[in-house]
């Protein structure tokens, strides 16, 4: 089995028929997966506060932690969703 350690080392595929062969054959290294999962896409964010009820807060981290999703992250999701309804 190869295993990619570069992103570079994943050649272009002209079919999928090409691509399910050889990812039959290749692996992903983990720490690549890791390091690719946690790039940012290079816009900026702003960083911001916002006071939560203590309670709200512990419901939100707890609905958080059973999706195994960081808090924080699950709120930008929901914002982002329900801005979409709003707007979209």
């Amino acid at each position: 089995m190869k295993i990619v350690t570069k992103w570079e080392q994943v050649p272009e595929m002209r079919s999928e028929e090409e691509e399910a062969a050889f990812w039959a054959q290749t692996q992903i290294e983990p720490r690549l997966m890791r390091e690719s999962l946690l790039k940012t896409d290079g816009r900026e964010s702003t960083t911001i506060t916002l006071r939560f009820d203590p309670r709200m807060l512990g419901r939100i981290k707890r609905v958080a932690r059973s999706r195994y999703l960081n808090y924080q992250s699950m709120i930008k999701q929901w914002l982002s969703e329900r801005l979409e309804k709003e707007v979209g």
